[in-house]
């Protein structure tokens, strides 16, 4: 099969490949401050995110795939496809979740005053949003969360906690998911919430990851009073106001893309450093392994971004593309390790330091639980897709 883009999205990707180029630090400057992907942990980096996101918005490119009149780009799926594709494959600063979550919501369930105050921050890149979903006993059965909202007068109070919060030390803003009736059925009584950082009675608790990386956070309410003005949707619909996700490109190429990056880097390694291949030798059938790998699991993203540019939804499809992804990305990995031996465990600037592939590696432990278990991909390929019964 031979693939090829249309011209116009081809040359689309030659531009944003020279805004890239104009715009991102070079390539080792970005390694040494650790800015690889914009991880949000400290001031420093949050001003580095932001300040990038602000050229994305003066562009027009923030949010491409919103339709234009919300502000976004109105770009196809195939435009979307390139542009996730190279902003990740050149480690560039990731989405806010303004951009993926709230603003979506908004688009379909906001009230005017609510679209007219919010959205405009958003694709401006004013405000920085974070994500309350999970809790202790709500991660992948997020519809058993138990943070109460109870209203009283023009306000709801909220009391509860939230965990695995990125960001929630740098937002602005909280997306937040609470129960306002406790006695509806689990998947219903949710209402969603937008929530001032700010407001009195959140605190903010760091957790340091197996990275050592301060990116999540629990997220603590104690009687915090949120204006029922910041309801979106219908109270007691939030569950299904939570799974909007429109018509935007969805594909998983992200992983792709930087699994190729990171490929790249490694051979780059293995050529320059001959004596690490003949330590282990067969780290070059790994290699090769995963540069394949990173082909496959492209074309898994570029056909659920093809189904959705031709009407169709893609299910167990978007599925097989994300878990492939994930367990690719840890073999990558491990494929570093190897090749890299006691090397690889130096980090963050150490001296003698090859690449900081030690952060990837315990980074990489998440990938098969974050954005969905391999567990439930599994399942969803298993009963969508293939159309086994339910176990």
């Amino acid at each position: 099969m031979r693939y090829a883009y249309e011209p116009d999205v081809e040359a689309f990707r030659k531009e944003v490949r020279q805004f890239i180029s104009e715009n991102l630090p070079p390539e080792e400057e970005r390694l040494q401050r650790g800015y690889e992907g914009g991880f949000k942990t400290n001031q420093e980096e949050y001003d580095y995110t932001m300040g990038f996101q602000k050229k994305l918005s003066d562009r027009g490119w923030l949010a491409m795939a919103w339709p234009k009149e919300y502000g976004g780009g109105g770009a196809s799926h195939m435009r979307q496809l390139v542009y996730n594709e190279e902003m990740a494959y050149h480690g560039a600063p990731s989405m806010n979740m303004g951009i993926a979550w709230v603003g979506p919501s908004l688009m379909l369930y906001g009230t005017g005053e609510q679209k007219q105050k919010f959205i405009p921050r958003i694709t401006g890149a004013d405000d920085w949003w974070c994500t309350l979903y999970s809790e202790p006993g709500a991660g992948s059965d997020l519809a058993a969360l138990q943070t109460r909202a109870t209203r009283d007068g023009d306000d709801y109070v909220i009391n509860g906690q939230k965990i695995w919060t990125s960001g929630g030390h740098l937002a602005d803003w909280g997306w937040l998911a609470a129960r306002t009736d406790p006695d509806a059925p689990k998947h219903k009584g949710i209402t969603m919430f937008m929530v001032n950082m700010k407001s009195p009675g959140v605190s903010v608790s760091p957790l340091i990851n197996i990275a050592d990386r301060h990116g999540f956070n629990e997220v603590f309410f104690e009687d915090v009073r949120v204006p029922a003005s910041q309801v979106v949707g219908e109270v007691n619909r939030g569950w299904y106001h939570m799974a909007v996700a429109l018509d935007f490109e969805r594909s998983g190429i992200q992983a792709y893309a930087g699994g190729r990056r990171t490929v790249e880097r490694l051979i780059g390694v293995a050529k320059q450093r001959p004596e690490l291949v003949a330590r282990r030798p067969s780290v070059r059938h790994e290699l090769a392994d995963r540069s394949i790998e990173v082909n496959v699991g492209t074309f898994l993203a570029y056909r659920v971004a093809t189904m959705q540019a031709r009407g169709m939804v893609p299910n167990h499809e978007a599925s097989a593309s994300k878990l492939f992804g994930s367990e690719m990305s840890q073999r990558i990995s491990n494929t570093g390790m190897h090749l890299l031996g006691t090397l690889g465990q130096l980090r963050d600037g150490t001296k003698h330091q090859v690449i900081d592939q030690a952060t990837n590696y315990l980074q990489s432990v998440s990938a098969t639980v974050a954005a969905g278990t391999s567990e439930i991909q599994r399942g969803i390929i298993a009963t969508r897709g293939l159309g086994l019964p339910r176990g």
